[in-house]
């Protein structure tokens, strides 16, 4: 009985060091040691303030044509910082306000994260969404009205499901792939339609959008994936949307673990520009894609008690298939 008590100690000891520690890690980034509650939360409204203004927002949004291949200059469309996106942002700087909710994730994903991968920690926890492209932005890539309708949307890792409802507005079926099992709650409780991995491009039937949000860097057989997808469009009007992280960097994770994919693109190129250049010539035209539209945004995600917000560079490609693939992947 004293022994279980101890170890019961030791642990409430544990957990409070660890809390304190945590505490003392923001003190001493945000706050310079101020020790009045009062002037450090000043002090601190003043840093998010002043960090805010000085991100150019606009540089998430910025391309050089000149730079685009001579076939991908007039398919480039400018997108700009709009309410959705500022929506998104608000609510991140909120979330990451909430003290006692940032220690607990903090917690709980410091004792998890050998066992688990990072994307089940956060479908368990009920953070870390992201954000892709808003409605309007949608639209402007598909060339679409708020009106227009189609029959299916498929969203492969739809994590939490939150881009899938950007999209599934236009959509009388909705239907979603996930690896993570909270993820796979989260989707469920949207009434999206889950598909295993394996089972998407065997339904018998056809999808009118295919959405393939960065997970072309987190999969073992990115070709394949490709392929996949190039077959399981509706003939002529189905259409690819596919984000990509640039500069592309691929790993799979595995439990807490990242490695290399067994199938490893090498995107050439220093600019984002020359990489989406690279991707249209070298990797889309392989399996059998040809580029209709293409935009620069940020990759959003929510932060945490040390970041707002986290951000990375997307290229977001609308995609046809073309006649026919010039190489075989298979």
């Amino acid at each position: 009985m004293c022994h279980l008590q101890l170890r019961t100690l030791i642990f409430v000891a544990w957990v409070l060091g660890y809390i304190a520690f945590l505490l003392s890690i923001r003190r001493m980034w945000t706050g310079k040691y101020v020790r009045s509650p009062l002037v450090r939360s000043l002090f601190m409204n003043m840093v998010s303030e002043s960090e805010a203004a000085a991100i150019d927002t606009q540089e998430w949004y910025r391309c050089c044509p000149e730079l685009l291949g001579e076939s991908m200059k007039p398919l480039f469309i400018q997108s700009h910082l709009d309410t959705g996106t500022k929506a998104f942002l608000k609510k991140s700087v909120e979330k990451s306000g909430w003290m006692f909710t940032q220690l607990y994730h903090s917690f709980v994903s410091t004792v998890l994260s050998p066992l688990v991968s990072r994307t089940s920690i956060n479908g368990f926890l009920g953070r870390g969404s992201m954000f892709v492209f808003s409605e309007d932005q949608f639209r402007q890539l598909l060339r679409i009205g708020p009106e227009w309708r189609a029959e299916r949307l498929l969203d492969l890792g739809a994590g939490d499901g939150g881009v899938t409802e950007v999209m599934g507005t236009h959509f009388r079926e909705i239907y979603a792939t996930e690896v993570s099992l909270p993820m796979k709650w989260h989707l469920q409780r949207r009434n999206y339609k889950l598909l295993d991995i394996n089972e998407w491009q065997q339904t018998g039937f056809q999808y009118d959008v295919v959405s393939c949000l960065n997970l072309l860097d987190r999969c073992e057989d990115p070709l394949h994936l490709l392929q996949d997808i190039r077959q399981s469009l509706v003939p002529n009007t189905g259409r690819l949307i596919l984000a990509a992280v640039l500069p592309f960097q691929p790993y799979v994770e595995v439990g807490g673990r990242w490695q290399r994919p067994r199938q490893h693109l090498k995107i050439k190129g220093k600019t984002w520009e020359e990489q989406v250049t690279n991707l249209s010539n070298e990797v889309f035209r392989r399996v059998g894609f040809e580029v209709e539209a293409v935009t620069r945004l940020p990759y959003l995600c929510e932060g945490d008690m040390y970041n707002d917000y986290y951000v990375l560079d997307d290229a977001v490609f609308v995609l046809k298939a073309s006649e026919e693939s010039t190489v075989s992947v298979y």
